[in-house]
């Protein structure tokens, strides 16, 4: 049976990024986005609005990107797949799980300044950083997922800062 895991977001940040380093020398942020949806109610006669806050993780260069580009407020899109993170919790010992998504392209939206704190939203409008099978031509290439990950994408347990 086939699957696919594509994940699409157009949303604002919510927090700075996080930036931090694994062991080996690779760059991994944590970014919030919050995502609207808004529709009409007929039975109220109201507009309506709903708020998906999402985090997602960055790796390599477009985590760097992140850190250094981006800023709480800023409009980002995030092309990526959905990731479960599992683990025990340590005061209650329960499992406990989250979805989160895992970022493989980025890409900046709006101008410098459309930050909602003003600053820290620099870099060329539109930036995109996705893996690097893209042309020459076309925006910044980065790797979005390091080598030494298995065949899922994902890093090695014993490396991850958080």
């Amino acid at each position: 049976m086939a699957s696919f895991n594509k994940v699409i977001l157009l949303g604002n940040l919510t927090r700075d990024p996080q930036v931090r380093y694994i062991p080996s020398g690779m760059a991994v942020a944590e970014v919030g986005l919050a995502v609207n949806r808004t529709w009409f109610d007929k039975q109220t006669n109201s507009r309506k609005e709903e708020t998906t806050f999402v985090d997602v993780t960055l790796w390599g260069r477009q985590a760097e990107v992140a850190g250094e580009y981006l800023a709480k407020g800023r409009q980002v899109l995030i092309e990526g797949r959905l990731h479960l993170d599992q683990w025990d919790d340590k005061e209650t010992g329960q499992k406990r799980s989250k979805l989160k998504v895992v970022g493989e392209s980025m890409t900046m939206v709006g101008g410098r300044n459309e930050s909602g704190s003003g600053g820290g939203g620099g870099g060329r409008p539109g930036g995109n950083y996705r893996s690097p099978d893209a042309s020459a031509s076309e925006a910044p290439s980065y790797d979005s997922t390091p080598d030494s990950f298995d065949s899922s994408g994902d890093p090695p347990q014993d490396e991850v800062p958080f």
